[in-house]
């Protein structure tokens, strides 16, 4: 009895022991995960600001990355050759239109001409001098970020009439639960692929990546593939399609393109990075010389969105491109819509 009683006592002692040991051990690497959290933060909190950030710094390495890929005729962002989209002749640039089969459904927030007039025209300041008959200006009018894709054309999406009145509907939903945009431009970048982006952050408003995702929802049979990053906010200023001309006396900067596109795009950063612009003024800058018309003196910080629009696109790129397309407009927040039917735009400042 006194040998059961002995193994009694000693057995608890090793439960006793183990027990306020593993006690101890939990509580030490509880304590240690709190403090690692607290002092190192995960990458899943970093905001969706903070990470449209890292995406612009990245693209705007890509020109130094792989160099002036449109001198030598390319492809654009969506795998389309450059000489199938547009044709060059007697100095004159024409979109090469071909319809699109089936019609691409696009889901794009629509910058106003009240904000992308400005805009529009000082790039043309300052980049018409050097690429006045090799680049193509987007069309002011339908300046546009773009969100999501019900079908495109990489991974076409089949669709009866009936079914996409039924995704517009959807779409128009997705609108009235949001909240129109104030937006800040973060920068102007080049591409390699010759695209002048302007590449943009918000202040205030429904976040790309809220909207995304709800326009994901509300159209569950689009590419689960989607042609851009969820928290990109871009919008397309021009596309450069040829090397630049010099003047006799700039001969000079022929030496170094890379070098004379950075410093194009720095001029234009710094006439519009911020979108501090006189509020009806255009800025005008031709090599040394810098003047400017101000048709009024209030001065904008920011720009406002307030349209989702479902576009179908029956030609290819036809938001890019000025070709054929159906609109149907969605004011954020709001019940009124808009349709136009088989809109067909005219290219404007």
């Amino acid at each position: 009895m006194a040998r059961v009683s002995n193994w009694w006592s000693h057995s608890k002692t090793v439960v006793l022991i183990w027990f306020t040991s593993a006690l101890l051990f939990y509580s030490g690497l509880q304590f240690a995960l709190r403090n690692s959290s607290l002092n190192y933060p995960s990458g899943s909190t970093m905001s969706d600001s903070e990470q449209r950030s890292k995406l612009y710094d990245k693209m705007e390495n890509d020109l130094n990355e792989h160099g002036a890929a449109f001198l030598k005729h390319g492809e654009t962002s969506q795998s389309l050759s450059l000489s199938d989209l547009f044709t060059i002749k007697d100095g004159i640039v024409t979109p090469v239109l071909k319809a699109a089969k089936p019609p691409v459904r696009a889901n794009v927030l629509y910058l106003s001409t009240e904000f992308s007039v400005i805009i529009s025209e000082s790039v043309r300041s300052v980049f018409s001098p050097y690429f006045d008959k090799v680049i193509w200006f987007q069309n002011s009018s339908l300046y546009h970020f773009s969100m999501f894709h019900a079908s495109h054309h990489i991974t076409p999406v089949l669709a009866t009439e009936v079914e996409i009145e039924a995704e517009a509907t959807a779409v128009e939903s997705v609108a009235k639960a949001l909240s129109p945009l104030k937006i800040v431009l973060d920068r102007v970048l080049l591409t390699s692929t010759g695209v002048l982006l302007g590449c943009w952050q918000v202040a205030s408003g429904t976040d790309p990546v809220t909207i995304r995702a709800k326009l994901r929802a509300a159209l569950p049979h689009a590419p689960k593939n989607q042609l851009y990053d969820n928290v990109i906010l871009h919008t397309s200023f021009a596309r450069l399609l040829g090397p630049p001309e010099f003047s006799p006396t700039e001969l000079h900067k022929a030496s170094d393109q890379l070098q004379f596109f950075h410093e194009l795009v720095a001029r234009l950063n710094n006439m519009i990075r911020g979108f501090k612009l006189p509020f009806g003024g255009i800025y005008f800058m031709r090599g040394a010389e810098h003047s400017k018309r101000v048709l009024d003196g209030a001065q904008m910080d920011s720009a406002v969105v307030s349209e989702l629009w479902y576009v179908e696109e029956h030609d290819v790129l036809a938001l890019a491109l000025n070709g054929r397309m159906k609109i149907r407009r969605f004011n954020l927040g709001a019940n009124k819509s808009e349709t136009w039917e088989d809109h067909k735009t005219e290219a404007k400042a």
